[in-house]
């Protein structure tokens, strides 16, 4: 395969092998075709995966990949600044609404539980229907190379509403993923997962906090254009506050 982006990319800054995946349809725009760069990682330290970040690269599972579309830069690295978020009018609605909610957090672990609650998360919300299997579940949201925190949500009854899957790093705190009880919407319960690791990051004096990547015209990437202020990675490498 071919080791070089097919547009010009932020270089990683990092000696690794990156490799061309292949072109697919894109996951945020209509009608087009992307393309990414990326690199398997049995275990990475903190620094290294921030490093990372801060030029455009993010994880699934064990890949770390960085967009590399020809002629397109619309995914944008956005990350809030723990330090100076404040929670408005809004933001305070949405925590009285899941006041009732007890919120853990600590190290990762597939259930049979979660991964129902991940079954029904994908197909009520995203219309998903084949291959939600185990091995997939756990591949995609369970096997990691960095050190990796799991947010639970739970009603008064203990029934599970939520999971929030995080890397933290040394100065950071990056969301990777998050479902929930599709019957629970009106909670915004989305909205009060960013909420509840916000707070985790002021808890650890962590001062940023990665929401991935923004794009231009794709609405369910437009929740992260409320959490301000915040910077983005502009395509020199650079991060600027922003307006996503």
């Amino acid at each position: 395969m071919q080791r070089w982006s097919w547009w010009p990319s932020i270089p990683p800054g990092l000696p690794v092998p990156l490799v061309s995946l292949g072109s697919h349809p894109c996951p945020y725009l209509p009608g087009r075709v992307a393309r990414d760069r990326a690199f398997l990682a049995d275990a990475m330290p903190p620094e290294a995966y921030e490093r990372l970040m801060d030029r455009g690269f993010r994880r699934s599972g064990n890949v770390i990949y960085q967009p590399s579309c020809r002629g397109c830069r619309s995914c944008r690295p956005v990350r809030v600044l723990v330090d100076e978020f404040s929670e408005g009018r809004r933001f305070r609605r949405c925590g009285r609404r899941n006041a009732d909610l007890h919120v853990t957090h600590g190290r990762l672990e597939p259930t049979p539980e979660k991964f129902d609650l991940y079954h029904r998360y994908q197909r009520v919300r995203h219309g998903e229907r084949d291959h939600l299997d185990w091995p997939g579940f756990v591949d995609f949201l369970y096997d990691t190379p960095v050190k990796t925190v799991e947010f639970c949500y739970r009603d008064a009854t203990g029934r599970l509403i939520g999971v929030g899957i995080c890397d933290e790093g040394a100065r950071s705190l990056s969301s990777v993923y998050f479902y929930y009880d599709p019957d629970e919407v009106k909670r915004s319960v989305g909205t009060f997962g960013v909420l509840a690791e916000l707070a985790y990051c002021r808890e650890r004096n962590l001062p940023h906090y990665y929401l991935g990547f923004w794009v231009e015209g794709c609405r369910a990437m437009a929740y992260k254009n409320d959490f301000k202020p915040y910077e983005v990675l502009d395509t020199d490498g650079i991060w600027r506050s922003g307006s996503a």
